[in-house]
């Protein structure tokens, strides 16, 4: 059977998501448009696009078979986006999107935290947004070089806007489901990135940081404060992990030779994931701990509560740049107050 193809996709936002989604759907045929920053756009149109994962895929599209722009093309009339861009970068993206695209364009945001599509509807007016979440971490291994290094598969909410495009994920190795509310999905996808910040400020492998009791016990510090605050607002953030929150918070807390033994699912990510946020601060880049652990914070000070753990992580991040400094288990732990 043929694979019916809707039509182009323009990925806003060509990072590591963004060329790891745009390389995989490429290779499957679909015409794909990045628009992104001039050294991933040079890597690309010198080396092409490499996307692997954990699983031994191995995929390579090559130098001019996907178009490259710095901004949206004029012209252009994708039948669906994929926003990439980091969460401080949503509202411009959105407005540039909105200005060059037909109205009733699907945009589907595939970033962290849980307010980008609602701030991207508000500032691409006559667009057609919907939130969505990437469960995995990818890496950029080398220029123009892509590699997951966890496992999951995609989600968005469902709408007529993506109609069709499943099968064409699913043929390209990026599995998309549809649900029909995607915030507890979100939420749960937050309680997990918040080792992000734990990650990069340990400056190691995501594998080896979770080897760590200390840095574990601080990530679980951090969403057992998170889950406390949902559990005021009445939110029940959905299971997206092998474990539902309540029983992943001990199994973080175990010893790691235990830990290893009951953890062997979570641990199956490879030596090359790290997280994006490290690889922000290894870059001089603004970090989305603001849209991770600023949202925990925020949405405990909108129910007359406090969230001290996580705005800690939040200053913790925002001063590395001044005061760049890797944080063993000890140090972070004493700054968390544990």
């Amino acid at each position: 059977m043929t694979l019916r193809i809707p039509g182009e996709v323009l990925v806003m936002g060509a990072g590591t998501i963004g060329c790891y989604l745009g390389g995989s759907l490429a290779a499957a045929g679909v015409p794909v448009t990045l628009v992104g920053r001039p050294r991933t756009l040079d890597a690309v149109a010198t080396r092409g696009l490499t996307v692997t994962d954990l699983d031994g895929r191995k995929t390579h599209v090559a130098a001019g078979q996907v178009r490259l722009a710095p901004q949206v093309p004029a012209g252009a009339r994708p039948a669906l986006v994929l926003l990439c861009v980091k969460s401080g970068a949503t509202a411009e993206a959105a407005a540039q999107l909105a200005a060059a695209l037909p109205a009733g364009t699907g945009v589907l945001s595939m970033q962290n935290g849980i307010s980008n599509a609602a701030v991207a509807a508000q500032a691409g007016a006559g667009l057609v947004v919907l939130p969505g979440m990437v469960p995995y971490n990818v890496a950029e291994l080398d220029p123009g070089a892509y590699h997951r290094g966890t496992a999951g598969r995609l989600v968005a909410q469902r709408h007529d806007a993506l109609d069709g495009w499943p099968p064409v994920f699913e043929a390209a190795g990026v599995p998309l489901d549809l649900v029909d509310d995607a915030r507890p999905i979100q939420w749960g996808k937050l309680l997990l990135n918040l080792n992000n910040p734990v990650n990069a400020l340990s400056g190691l492998p995501l594998r080896a940081e979770l080897m760590e009791r200390g840095y574990r016990r601080c990530f679980a510090a951090l969403m057992e404060e998170a889950l406390g605050v949902l559990a005021r607002a009445g939110i029940a953030p959905a299971q997206v992990a092998a474990l539902p929150p309540g029983k992943l918070l001990k199994v973080l807390r175990l010893p790691s030779p235990v830990f290893r033994i009951v953890a062997a699912r979570m641990l199956k990510i490879d030596a090359k994931a790290r997280s994006s946020m490290a690889d922000d601060l290894t870059l001089g880049r603004r970090t989305e701990v603001d849209a991770l652990c600023g949202e925990v914070v925020r949405l405990a000070q909108a129910h007359g509560m406090q969230a001290p753990r996580n705005a800690k992580m939040v200053q913790l991040l925002d001063v590395w740049p001044r005061k760049p400094e890797q944080l063993s288990p000890a140090r972070m732990s004493e700054a968390l107050g544990l």
